[in-house]
């Protein structure tokens, strides 16, 4: 099981993307979270800034959307080059058909769940996937604490993703610092997002490939 830190930059410098975004150049992924004020009470960026943000990195984007409508808007950051577009099953209509969708644009289709939202009835839906998001945090808000409860979900998800037998990301998005990446990969997750712990800290970049490291040491044997 490989492993992925994906910085999120809702904790960056958002006046100085470009910039930001050079400091982590150790990232597998650079996760933008889009948020609209309806599905989550806060408002961040939208399709213009993914855009450009495109256009200045060559690092592959993670699109978190945290959207009511999802099935309207998410093919477009597909269309806009992102590498991974997610979207919670919680405001999608039809979600086998998105992430066929997602997936017909380029994309890698992933699907979040918020942390009230149990896995066991989308079960059926992950041979459609390339990534399940599981939010450690109620999603909305960046440093967050991580919600202990989460473990149990991310390991009856890591089980129902080795029953399937592709070859499935489990990411976790919330409160994932050095002093929880440990008890998430013991969980089975494999990708982190992680923000305040990357863009808080004085080398941003050393701090990637720290958490990287001290993951993959975590590993089972």
């Amino acid at each position: 099981m490989g492993i992925r830190i994906t910085p999120s930059i809702l904790n960056a410098d958002l006046a100085d993307l470009r910039s930001e975004i050079a400091r982590i150049p150790s990232s597998d992924l650079i996760h933008l979270d889009v948020m609209d004020n309806r599905f989550v009470p806060n408002l961040t960026f939208g399709l213009p800034m993914v855009e450009c943000i495109r256009k200045s990195t060559t690092l592959p984007l993670d699109i978190h959307l945290m959207i009511a409508e999802a099935d309207r808007w998410a093919p477009g950051y597909a269309e806009a080059g992102a590498e991974s577009v997610t979207f919670h099953v919680e405001a999608s209509d039809a979600p086998v058909r998105l992430a066929r969708e997602l997936r017909r644009l380029g994309s890698r289709a992933s699907m979040a769940l918020r942390p009230a939202t149990p896995i066991e009835p989308y079960a059926d839906l992950l041979p459609e996937l390339d990534m399940v998001l599981l939010m450690t945090v109620e999603p909305g808000f960046g440093g967050q604490s991580f919600l202990d409860v989460m473990l149990p979900k991310i390991r009856r998800t890591r089980a129902l993703l080795d029953a399937h037998g592709g070859d499935i990301w489990l990411q976790v998005d919330g409160g994932i610092s050095e002093e929880t990446i440990d008890r998430c990969v013991q969980a089975g997750a494999d990708t982190f997002v992680a923000g305040s712990a990357v863009f808080r800290a004085d080398d941003p970049d050393a701090m990637v490939r720290a958490l990287k490291t001290q993951a993959e040491a975590a590993l089972p044997a």
